[in-house]
């Protein structure tokens, strides 16, 4: 064992966590409530550890082999309506964890969550890191959703949603409002937003006055739920999409400190392309879409983003 900045050995926290002993957030809690021991010593938040290190949290040893770096994996699953997305309801309520592929070790992270009513898209993966960076706002990665609304929606409203409405925790806004089909009072509207809030396209929809009826994502980043992933369901991501994923995180060139005027550009034109997607198909991504390279003359959204457009 070594302190912070030592020459060996990785934060005891992460490594807990990358075991499936729980979150960072939680593990930091024990490590503080003197609750993990390493060599028989009570550890301190900034000890780092290695495979050959005993260590034993409340009291019970952790197996050497959970603590071996693993590969990390990434899925996707269609959530139907009706589950939680959390480990543990107090009311018994079904979740979604109880649907995922079992691991030897480590523990499967959401990146973002759906409310109970919402259906589509969740990215689960191994690395907490990755869910992280995910999720953090300075990355201004795009969800998209499809909206079945019921009342009338007028341009004004569209507009107002687009310009940004003042919520109770800020400023909120849709980049892209594209209407899909219906008619009257029952129509389908694909938006997109940057933000994860809570419950942010429902209240956005609310503050002028329109019920959603159906709310389901079909996009997070460039990983798009096609007609391939039935409810229910969940699937590896292949090398492609994971490239993308990884590519979306992790390519400075898009940072906003270094290019803001370049990324603004890329993604208008990006939701541009994808909006002309999306009303070929009547708001729905066919099922090869991810494979394809050209949709009527549009190709996929994160084509467009990240392979230079």
């Amino acid at each position: 064992m070594s302190k912070d900045g030592g020459p060996t050995g990785v934060r005891l926290q992460k490594v807990l966590a990358n075991a499936g002993l729980g979150s960072k957030r939680k593990l930091e809690r024990r490590i503080e409530a003197g609750e993990v021991t390493v060599n028989g010593k009570v550890a301190k938040l900034g000890d780092r550890v290695t495979i050959e290190d005993r260590i034993t949290l409340g009291n019970h040893p952790v197996d050497a082999w959970r603590l071996k770096e693993q590969k990390h994996q990434v899925i996707i699953y269609n959530k139907p309506e009706g589950k939680l997305v959390t480990r543990d309801d107090p009311e018994g309520r079904p979740t979604v964890f109880m649907h995922l592929p079992k691991l030897k070790s480590g523990r499967w992270i959401s990146v973002g969550r759906l409310d109970i009513k919402a259906s589509g898209l969740i990215i689960f993966t191994t690395d907490g890191d990755l869910a992280n960076q995910m999720t953090h706002s300075s990355h201004q990665i795009e969800r998209e959703y499809a909206v079945h609304v019921h009342g009338e929606v007028t341009d004004e409203m569209l507009q107002q949603m687009t310009n940004g409405i003042e919520l109770e925790d800020g400023m909120a806004r849709f980049e892209d409002i594209v209407e899909s089909r219906g008619e009257g009072t029952n129509r389908w509207y694909n938006v997109v937003t940057m933000e994860g809030r809570k419950r942010e396209v429902r209240r956005l929809f609310a503050t002028v006055g329109i019920k959603i009826i159906r709310l389901n994502r079909v996009r997070y980043g460039p990983i798009l739920l096609d007609g391939s992933l039935s409810i229910g369901r969940h699937r590896v991501l292949d090398e492609k999409e994971l490239h993308a994923l990884l590519q979306t995180v992790n390519d400075k060139k898009w940072s906003k400190k270094e290019h803001p005027e370049c990324k603004r550009e890329v993604r208008r034109q990006a939701t541009h392309q994808a909006s002309q997607v999306r009303r070929a198909f009547h708001g729905n991504y066919p099922a090869d879409i991810n494979h394809k390279k050209d949709i009527y003359g549009c190709p996929p959204v994160f084509v467009q983003m990240y392979e230079g457009l």
